[in-house]
């Protein structure tokens, strides 16, 4: 099965590949706007991927509730196949390509990043997430690691911001350097983060 997705073109050849993946019970349209603000130039291609899961309350979702920290199984099993196939389609070379994502797409970002066997992307930007923990999917994080921005609100009453803390000390110990912000905010993205980002991008 294909996902759907938007593509934002880049004003020229594409110098490299920019997806983002929305959260819980978004779509592919959520996060359309981020692509110019991250990739003013548009430098790159920009592609924003729907989950394929229509769960309650309704919305697109990339894996079912379960607990924090820990996706269902089940279905994070039969999304996360489908989403690396359309990552990997567009023939971009992981040195060219950003993954970012929001909440539930956060955690798809690290999955993709840093499920065993997948390639590194060029750089990870995870908005208001955390480090998935699934049978059969575990992160290695063994150097080399590519740059990472993690963002999290303090005051985030859906995922605590402790799980951003505990994303970004994980990552540390392994040995990565991440741009670590936190904003005074609820479960939402600080635009001036994203700002940072622009010219913290290594491509």
């Amino acid at each position: 099965m294909t996902l759907t997705y938007l593509e934002r073109p880049a004003r020229g050849e594409p110098e490299g590949l920019l997806v983002l993946l929305h959260g819980r019970g978004a779509d592919e349209h959520d996060l359309v706007p981020l692509l110019d603000l991250l990739d003013p130039q548009r430098r790159f291609l920009g592609v924003t991927p729907r989950g394929p899961l229509s769960l309650p309350p309704g919305g697109a979702h990339w894996y079912a509730l379960h607990r924090l920290g820990y996706p269902d199984p089940a279905t994070f099993s039969e999304t996360f196949p489908q989403l690396a196939e359309l990552v990997d389609g567009f023939d971009f070379p992981p040195e060219k390509t950003v993954i970012g994502g929001f909440s539930q797409g956060g955690v798809m970002t690290y999955a993709l990043s840093f499920v065993g066997g997948r390639p590194r992307p060029a750089a990870v930007i995870a908005l208001s997430s955390f480090m998935p923990t699934v049978q059969g999917y575990e992160l290695d994080l063994s150097q080399p690691l590519p740059p990472i921005a993690i963002g999290h609100g303090t005051y985030d009453e859906v995922i605590g911001v402790e799980w951003g803390r505990a994303a970004r000390d994980r990552l540390t110990e392994a040995g990565a350097d991440p741009l670590y912000r936190e904003s005074p905010m609820g479960h939402s993205i600080d635009p001036a983060f994203l700002t940072e980002i622009v010219s913290w991008l290594p491509l």
